[in-house]
């Protein structure tokens, strides 16, 4: 039998991929976002056709938030969905770790994500 090889990844799963640093981050806010409107439509139990009206948007756009699509939303529109379905979004800026020439990007979700019905 033969052994399959294992690289342990980054902590990155879009730079693993390839991606830049600059496009790995904001891949990395955006799927996050993207999750938490997922979480959020879903928690209230919404037919697409519901979460469209919401959001003043066309049920194929909801169709595509719940397939996780990220193509052609931008970080600013997610956060303003986010806010019509009232939802806080923070953003958090702090020096980066000591011997870190770079910062990281960084979403948290709650913990227990069905609170954001």
């Amino acid at each position: 039998m033969t052994r399959a090889t294992v690289t342990k990844g980054s902590g990155n799963v879009f730079r693993d991929l390839g991606f830049s640093e600059e496009r790995s981050a904001e891949l990395t806010l955006k799927s996050s976002l993207l999750q938490a409107l997922q979480d959020t439509i879903k928690g209230r139990g919404w037919k697409q056709v519901e979460a469209a009206a919401q959001l003043g948007i066309d049920q194929a756009k909801i169709s595509k938030i719940l397939a996780g699509r990220m193509a052609g939303f931008s970080i600013e529109r997610l956060v303003h969905f986010l806010s019509v379905l009232g939802q806080d979004v923070e953003v958090t800026v702090r020096k980066a770790h000591h011997g870190h020439k770079r910062g990281t990007v960084r979403a948290k979700l709650p913990r227990t994500r069905k609170v954001l019905a």
